[in-house]
């Protein structure tokens, strides 16, 4: 005869996956880490997007504080995020560099610039996410930090807005001013 207790055991496991997923859903995702913080930016160099002379590298975030900002015509929140950093270049912030991320044809970036304004120095054209598999871009938008020697200081994911850039990038910024 079985004991009582091997009724339970579905019970027991079924608490633990309970705790286990509670502990999963109080997370962030926009908080994750990345493992390319604090790494110098990878290597890499993406064609200019149509209307552009030139195109983005890695060669061209040397000796500046920089913002790198992934993006597509097709992503919302990157539409609800542009405004923002039109008004960066306005006040000539910080240079703000660009890749245009999967779009769906070679127009569809430039028309949406073109429409909305251009906040970026430069943009690359990244079809086939070589770019953003550099930054280890998992959606759009997604914002990198990078400081005077290149090295990768910070990703925000989602829409920069004004309350995350005083509140974390602007300081982010200021310090390495100072450094």
């Amino acid at each position: 005869m079985r004991s009582r207790w091997t009724y339970f055991i579905p019970l027991i496991l079924l608490g633990f996956l309970a705790v286990y997923f509670a502990a999963g859903l109080g997370r962030n995702p926009k908080t994750l880490g990345s493992v390319i913080i604090n790494q110098k930016v990878p290597e890499f160099s993406l064609a200019p997007i149509e209307g552009s002379a030139k195109g983005f590298s890695n060669l061209d975030l040397e000796n500046q504080i920089s913002l790198v900002n992934i993006f597509g015509s097709w992503c919302v929140s990157c539409r609800i995020e542009h405004p923002f950093l039109m008004d960066l270049k306005e006040r000539n912030i910080v240079p703000i560099y660009g890749i245009d991320w999967r779009e769906p044809d070679r127009k569809s970036g430039p028309r949406w610039l073109k429409r909305y304004g251009n906040p970026y120095t430069i943009i690359g054209d990244d079809p086939k996410s070589k770019g953003a598999i550099s930054f280890g871009v998992t959606g759009a938008p997604e914002t990198f930090i990078v400081d005077k020697k290149g090295v990768i200081r910070f990703k925000h994911m989602g829409p920069i807005t004004k309350l995350n850039w005083n509140d974390t990038l602007k300081p982010i910024l200021e310090k390495l001013r100072k450094e």
